[in-house]
């Protein structure tokens, strides 16, 4: 029983970094390029990670700009590469059913200022930095 426990866990872990992974490549790196460009992006994106590691420490209830993510409390046996996942999958969930999408950079140029790329852009800093 634990052996089959402990390989679910182990799947869920891989699946949420691979997640990660993804994310870095389509939001985190060219949304970190443009932080690091521009010091007032980086203070707003500072103020989004600040609260998305309080939500996935936490595991609380938070909304703003009009989503909303609920995670289970933060005190179970997942890792926070989970628990981060999680939450950038219910800001992508929550984007797909409002019919809104995440503004992407074209032509090498990117200005991120809706709150869900912000959000997204705060996770990838977490998860790059290892901070959850």
């Amino acid at each position: 029983m634990s052996l089959l426990r402990d390989l679910r866990a182990a799947v869920v872990e891989w699946k949420a970094h691979r997640f990660l992974r993804r994310l870095m490549e389509t939001v985190g790196r060219p949304g970190l390029r443009a932080v690091a460009a521009e010091p007032g992006l980086a203070a707003v994106v500072d103020q989004h990670a600040a609260a998305v590691r309080d939500i996935v420490r936490d595991g609380m209830r938070r909304s703003g700009g009009g989503a909303v993510a609920t995670l289970a409390p933060a005190r179970t046996t997942t890792g926070g590469a989970v628990r981060l996942a999680a939450y950038a999958r219910s800001v992508l969930d929550e984007q797909r059913r409002s019919g809104a999408t995440i503004a992407l950079p074209q032509n090498g140029i990117w200005r991120p200022r809706d709150w869900a790329t912000l959000r997204l852009i705060a996770v990838c800093q977490l998860a790059s930095r290892g901070a959850v």
